[in-house]
């Protein structure tokens, strides 16, 4: 399945004003259960006095993260990465209509080639590394970027069922991805072979988390490829569906997994 297509459907659809935009991000925040976990291990960095100076979403899309990381840590300076030269023109032009250009910009970036050196405290990847074939490269290429005592924090499916693969021969249920997820110890070993320590893996998107996401992605997203007709009803849809899917992403954020399609990985330079 092509998954920017829809995407890009429903930003067109919320990117007429920057009420609309931040309206989406807001709705982005409590449908997406990867959202609530990342915001979790923001939670707890800042809890411990994790304070960054200069963050980097690699990879940061429609710039969701970016919004949500301005107001968690309100003096850093953050640095959206991608590699989709309309997404970070797009980025670019709304952050400025709100006024946050100072702090916040765009950039393109391929992270495989990404030249930075000791420039960040923390660099945030969400669903990034599945798409990325050269991972090893990646990881260290951010290992390099990271300011000693750095924090790098990823989110990416898992080899439990991770794409919506459960057996073998199957497909994963979204294009563009290269691998259908990572083990524990693949992505734990490759994140040592980078350099980095401190290394933190745990499963997310348990039994709740993924009733949640066949809820409020999996078949919404089967429903809109279909139709685009059903993008018109999907206020409705949520609306019924979404105070059970709010309870089921509560009790995937609440609970250690002893599996799960999803990875949490936290480590440290």
């Amino acid at each position: 399945m092509q998954y920017d297509p829809i995407k890009r459907s429903l930003g067109n659809i919320f990117n007429r004003t920057p009420f609309l935009r931040i309206l989406f991000y807001r709705l982005l925040d409590l449908l997406l259960l990867r959202s609530w976990h990342i915001r979790k291990e923001l939670k707890e960095l800042k809890r411990g006095g994790f304070t960054p100076g200069h963050i980097a979403d690699a990879g940061s899309g429609f710039g969701q993260y970016v919004y949500h990381l301005s107001k968690r840590f309100p003096g850093a300076r953050i640095t959206g990465l991608d590699i989709k030269q309309e997404q970070v023109d797009d980025c670019n032009a709304f952050f400025s209509s709100i006024g946050t250009q100072e702090r916040i910009t765009f950039e393109y970036a391929d992270l495989t080639k990404l030249e930075q050196a000791e420039a960040y405290d923390l660099i945030l990847s969400v669903d990034v590394m599945e798409h990325i074939e050269d991972d090893r490269t990646v990881f260290r290429r951010f290992h390099q970027a990271l300011k000693p005592g750095g924090q790098l924090l990823i989110s990416t499916p898992s080899d439990q069922g991770g794409s919506d693969v459960h057996h073998e021969h199957e497909e994963s249920f979204i294009d563009e991805h290269v691998r259908d997820g990572y083990g524990v110890d693949e992505i734990e070993g490759k994140l040592r072979e980078a350099g980095f320590s401190e290394v933190h893996v745990r499963y997310s998107y348990g039994k709740p988390g993924k009733i949640s996401w066949k809820l409020s992605m999996k078949f919404p997203i089967l429903l809109a490829s279909a139709s685009k007709l059903f993008l018109l009803l999907l206020p409705f849809y949520y609306v019924v569906v979404y105070p059970v899917c709010f309870c089921l992403n509560l009790l995937d954020v609440s609970r250690q997994h002893p599996t799960g399609t999803g990875l949490i990985v936290r480590c440290r330079k």
